[in-house]
């Protein structure tokens, strides 16, 4: 279920990873001659994908299986072959350096103190802190009044991905929920070539496949996602219709920790929406996260 993620399995993952890409594209889009003849597998085959990348058939069958390791510039001829845009070349480089080492049992996390002070000062901002596998570590009183009160949800539950596949009222609030949920999921993948070895990543993936059959079928599929920018439409119960841009910046002193805003353009009925959300939120006494000591 969980795609390779437990124990020493980075090989078979990158095999899988490879599949399902080649799975995507036919002779056609990379320029191979359609033979007319029936075929017993969708997309391209193996031995298409090797003549593409000057590298013999069984060469690339044993990386399929796991059975072998690929070097770095074979990887870069796979990732140019099968169209791979850049997350997806950084998945599969992250999965392939992965397959000797393992990931040290890491603490939990805490806010950065210079995140923490930017979160503070985004008063008519909503913003939140992300953490390994989308746990969120910090958050503003807008943030928990546009998205949930995240002060209400045991610690341990605190992740933005478990959030949408379990509460209800993701589904209502996204107006495509189906399109953000499956970044999200892209997302944990990219997360898990990082930190294959996880426990919390590895319970949370477990837990979240066991209860969503679209989870389960989208982190099967091997999409992956970096945190960067985007617009997402969300339909607020309070002040109605929002289109708001998000951003994500990563804190130096430590990668894995992100604070995502969302904004919209001055003069907008979004950015007026928000000032009336912070009104609202203030009148009900939502609080921000405590800050840190």
């Amino acid at each position: 279920m969980l795609g390779g993620m437990t124990g020493t399995v980075p090989l078979n993952e990158l095999g899988e990873f490879l599949k399902k890409r080649r799975a995507e594209l036919s002779p056609r889009t990379v320029g191979l001659p359609e033979s007319g003849r029936p075929r017993r597998v969708a997309g391209l085959r193996r031995e298409e994908v090797a003549q593409l990348a000057a590298i013999s058939t069984d060469y690339y069958t044993r990386l399929e299986q796991g059975r072998m390791q690929a070097s770095a510039p074979v990887l870069d001829i796979l990732a140019r072959v099968l169209r791979l845009d850049d997350d997806e070349r950084g998945y599969l480089f992250q999965l392939a350096g992965k397959t000797t080492s393992r990931t040290r049992r890491r603490g939990r996390q805490k806010v950065q103190p210079q995140l923490q002070r930017v979160l503070d000062d985004l008063t008519a901002t909503p913003a939140i802190v992300q953490g390994r596998r989308g746990d969120i570590l910090a958050w503003n009183a807008l943030a928990a009044a546009l998205v949930t009160d995240f002060s209400r949800i045991p610690e341990k539950h605190r992740n933005y991905p478990r959030i949408q596949f379990t509460d209800p009222a993701m589904r209502t609030l996204y107006a495509d929920w189906e399109n953000s949920a499956k970044i999200s999921v892209a997302q944990l993948r990219m997360e898990a070539a990082k930190y294959p070895e996880d426990p919390r990543l590895i319970e949370l993936v477990g837990e979240l496949s066991m209860r969503d059959e679209q989870f389960a079928q989208w982190w099967g599929d091997h999409r992956v996602a970096g945190r960067t920018v985007g617009t997402k439409t969300l339909n607020h119960p309070v002040v109605g219709e929002l289109v708001l841009d998000w951003d994500t910046l990563t804190a130096n002193t430590d990668p894995d920790q992100h604070l995502t805003v969302w904004t919209a353009a001055p003069g907008s009925p979004t950015h007026e929406r928000l000032r009336i959300l912070a009104s609202w939120a203030a009148s009900r006494h939502l609080n921000p996260s405590e800050p840190i000591d």
